[in-house]
This record gives C-alpha cells, structure tokens and sequence, in this order.
C-alpha cells in the first residue's frame, strides 16, 4: 500500500506537469475516478495553454470528415472484427470511383475537409490501383485531405507488393496522401495481439511504420483498442511505446481510445463499459505528455460520455464521421450531426472550433 506522503508526492508532480513511470501509473489507476479526471483536466488545460493564441484550453475542437472503406475483403481474421468479409462472400465488395467519388461530393458538401481512407487486407489489389486511387482523388478534389491506410495495411502492402515501406510510402504520397491512421494499433503488447489478432502487424511493425511514415514528413494519430482480454499493465505499456515513438519522431497528432465493441464478433471476452473508459482517457492525457491533442471517442461511448470525456483529459471531440462502417457491425451505432456536436462542447462553457486534420483552427 502506497503511503500517504508518497501519494501526495506524486499527485503534486501530477499537477505541476511532470512525466510519470509506469509503477506511478499503476497507482493513478486505482485513485477514484474523479480524482483522476480532476488530474486528467489539469494535465488538459497545461497542454492546451499556449495553443491558439493562448485561448486553448477554452476552445474544444471537431472535425468533419467521412470513413469511407475502399474494401471489406480482409485476410487477417480480427477475432474483434465484425466488418471483414472473404472474397467468396456475397456482400464483398471493393469500392467503384464512381461511389467514391459521390462520397466526397457529399462530404464537401456538408463541408467536410478529409475523408479516412481505410479498408481491409486485401490479398489481390495492386499497387497500381491504390496509386490510381489516390492519384483520381486527389486530381479531382484538390482540396480534400486523404488521411488513409493504418499502419497495418502498410505492412500488409509491403508482403504483397514486395518493395520497402519507405518506397511505398514515398508513392502513396507523391499519389496525394495526406496523413495516417492510427487504426490497427489495438494493444501494443505481442502477447496480446497473438491472441486477439495473429496474422495482424504485430507492435513493432505498427511503430516501425509510424516512425518511417514521421521520418519522411506525414504525421498520424495513434489509438488503443482495449477492454479485452488485456491487462492494466499492458494499457500502460501501450501508452509507454506510443510516448517513447513521440520522444523520438513527434508526428501524433492525437491519442484516441476506445474500448472493444463485442457484437457480430468471434472474440468472447468481458466487454467494459464508460466508467472504464473515461479512467483510461485520463490515464492517457496524463501519461501522454507529449501528445497535445486526446480525442474523445462518442462514436463508441455515445454522445453523454463522448462529452463528459471532455472533462477526463479530451480537447478534442472528434470528427462528425459522415459515415462509419467498422464499430457500427460491431454494435455501436450513435450519430451526430455538427449542430449536435457544437451543442455538447458549448454547454460545458467551451467555444467549440472546426478543425483540418493538422489542429488548425478553420474559419
């Protein structure tokens, strides 16, 4: 049992800003949940203090963006995936410019700046035609940011197309892309990626691909999947591998987790639900103190938590996502439009902001 004085110790430290260890991070982890959130907003407010011309811990930014998924054809098998399918299956499908480019049309037009570009490891897609894909929407809608492909599909492009990961990066962006996901991150902890998703990236190819993808100017976010089958101890080594990445290279943008959704999946594990997710949402603003931005994950939560997170260490609400496919098969299903979104930030007394995938602020 940690004693008094050593926990006042580290709540102080907390307070003031510094980094914390894992073992420290271990004992936040136990505090009650508000006490947590109360360290999580102040680690908040000292992070965002000098952003936007000083103003950024009264501002609580969004963005409009579409997920749009070029394909659901996936050799991986994700045991917490309901969204894959095989070729052979009747709903397989790989996407056609024509509806892409209806997507876009309708994201512009709801004045959306970015589609995330994701899809699954499909095992016969050239390198050609991700390159005319890319090439068709960026010649044709200069103005949209591509914010595609996860670490683990860069991986996957490397078996199929046999070349280096700096080659295929360096095309893809020469082709238009924009930035990087940070899907497929789940736990970056070995032993339980081979449990959860075997024939998946494992953790050093995930950071491996950040690190290239940083080191040739792209910046990304980095997420967490969690409430599975891993453990606190493995939360935290996540958060640590994602902090040591960003010591070294600095190109998050932002942390977002979110925890597993079981429905239509074939992992059989104890899901957790909002209590648990708005600890480790502060346990990561904490932790992260080198990533400026923590977004909050209605999506998975539901608008009440995904504004409650706000106050647990969020700065950032997310993005309106004009679509999604992948959590919505797996039972989450909340919507909710930019008047919703500015409703929620505004009614925590916070001025809410739109903004591109970079954080600036759009007018």
């Amino acid at each position: 049992m940690i004693q008094n004085a050593a926990l006042d110790e580290l709540l102080q430290r907390v307070w003031d800003g510094a980094r914390i260890d894992r073992a420290e991070a271990i004992q936040l982890a136990a505090l009650p949940i508000e006490e947590l959130g109360a360290l999580a907003d102040r680690r908040r407010s000292l992070a965002k203090a000098s952003a936007y011309e000083g103003r950024g811990n009264q501002i609580v930014t969004y963005i409009v963006d579409r997920n749009i998924n070029y394909t659901n054809v996936c050799n991986v098998y994700c045991k917490f995936c309901a969204f894959y399918r095989v070729e052979s299956d009747a709903d397989a499908y790989v996407i056609g410019w024509n509806e892409l480019d209806r997507k876009i049309e309708e994201t512009l037009a709801q004045g959306g700046t970015q589609i995330l570009l994701q899809g699954g490891h499909h095992p016969k897609l050239s390198l050609q035609w991700y390159l005319d894909l890319l090439s068709h929407v960026k010649d044709k809608f200069p103005t949209i940011n591509i914010h595609g492909f996860s670490p683990s599909e860069f991986v996957h492009f490397q078996e199929v197309f046999q070349l280096p990961l700096e080659e295929i990066l360096s095309r893809f962006v020469q082709a238009g892309l924009g930035s990087i996901p940070g899907g497929g991150g789940e736990i970056l902890v070995d032993r339980v990626r081979r449990r959860v998703s075997p024939l998946k990236a494992m953790s050093a190819d995930w950071l491996g691909v950040m690190d290239t993808a940083h080191r040739l100017g792209l910046k990304s976010t980095a997420t967490m999947m969690f409430g599975h089958v891993e453990t606190l101890e493995d939360r935290i080594e996540h958060f640590d591998r994602v902090r040591e990445q960003q010591d070294r290279t600095g190109g998050f943008t932002a942390f977002i987790a979110w925890t597993f959704q079981a429905e239509n999946t074939k992992l059989r594990a104890p899901t957790v639900g909002a209590h648990e997710y708005l600890r480790m949402q502060a346990l990561s603003r904490i932790y992260l103190d080198n990533v400026a931005n923590i977004q909050s994950s209605w999506v998975t939560q539901g608008p009440e938590i995904g504004q409650l997170a706000l106050r647990f260490g969020a700065n950032d609400l997310g993005s309106v996502m004009l679509e999604e496919n992948v959590v919505s098969q797996a039972g989450a299903t909340f919507r909710m439009s930019v008047n919703d979104m500015r409703r929620l930030i505004q009614d925590l007394g916070y001025e809410p902001r739109q903004r591109d995938n970079w954080y600036r602020l759009l007018a």
